[in-house]
């Protein structure tokens, strides 16, 4: 019997899912446009290292949207023979480039000003400009998080964990980006209105200054963990272990399936997944039988780990 290779595609893109990441995306994008400037003139006015340092903070929020948008218009192009598995990656891709702008701005704005604001203090005044543009900032992030939250919620339910995991382990950067900048935005209003009061109870400056290199540090941090899980996906990442347990298991227990050889997988986007198998065929299995086998594992992979959307079984008679 001759070996046999089956190849199956399905078409990435999702509509619901991106649609609900666009709507997430937009929503941050304006509410971070409107925040930058507020807080860059209150800062202005006021001479607040803090302030000054959320601006940069919500400047960098704003560009990383963009990115992100940018990103889900260019993976939902059709595969071409120069990609013929699709633009998915590109999610990844723009995703790291927006980490690496957040980590410059918390490291060379928020963290350089501040530390140079400890050396070498500047004078401020005309608090109440600073406190407005904090609460103005305070209620709009929140609601770009709950909104974030409440979509994270939603695919964390019906994946069957919880949220902390489920941020954890998820391969769409979009929601999880959005959902860690918007924490991190109401951390830093936090401890930006934090300093300005410390600043005005103790006349030291010091207080606003130590709050915009806080501010920068938390960025670099949440700029850090991005990159580093947008890294790995974009670098070749296999199926998640319970997905990889999940296609070894429909595989192996076909009927016609002797043994597996090897099974590779290889993401391809959020919700796309490349699954590559050499088995070894019981020798019983007639040319009709080993179309009909390839076929049937395609729609039972499909049925354990929906993501799945490249099939490749390269099937051969066993041995003995």
């Amino acid at each position: 019997m001759a070996a046999a290779e089956h190849v199956s595609r399905r078409s990435v893109p999702q509509p619901g899912a991106l649609a609900a990441s666009r709507g997430t995306v937009m929503i941050a994008l304006v509410a971070n446009g409107a925040i930058a400037v507020a807080k860059l003139a209150a800062g202005l006015m006021t001479g607040s290292s803090a302030m000054l340092a959320e601006a940069a903070h919500s400047i960098a929020d704003t560009v990383n949207q963009a990115f992100l948008r940018v990103s889900l218009s260019l993976s939902t192009k059709e595969p071409t023979p120069e990609q013929p598995f699709g633009h998915g990656q590109e999610r990844y891709l723009w995703t790291l480039m927006a980490a690496v702008g957040m980590f410059l701005a918390g490291a060379a704005f928020a963290v350089g000003y501040g530390i140079f604001e400890l050396l070498q203090p500047s004078e401020s005044g005309g608090y109440i400009p600073a406190y407005v543009v904090l609460a103005v900032a305070l209620v709009a992030e929140g609601s770009s998080w709950l909104r974030a939250r409440r979509q994270t919620t939603a695919e964390a339910q019906e994946a069957g964990r919880g949220i902390v995991e489920h941020v954890r382990r998820s391969r769409d950067p979009n929601v999880k980006m959005v959902l860690l900048e918007d924490t991190a935005a109401l951390a830093g209003i936090v401890i930006a209105g934090a300093g300005l009061g410390l600043h005005q109870l103790t006349g030291a400056s010091a207080w606003d200054a130590g709050a915009s290199v806080l501010i920068g540090v938390m960025l670099m941090v949440v700029a850090l963990a991005i990159a580093r899980d947008s890294r790995h996906l974009l670098v070749g990442a296999a199926a998640q272990p319970d997905e990889r347990a999940a296609i070894e298991r429909t595989i192996e227990q076909h009927p016609g399936i002797d043994k597996i050889h090897e099974l590779l997988t290889l993401v391809l986007g959020p919700q796309a997944l490349l699954v590559a198998a050499r088995s070894d065929l019981h020798d019983n299995l007639a040319s009709d039988d080993v179309e009909n086998l390839s076929s049937e594992i395609d729609e039972q992979l499909r049925d354990a780990v929906p993501d799945v959307t490249e099939v490749f079984l390269d099937a051969t008679p066993s041995r003995g």
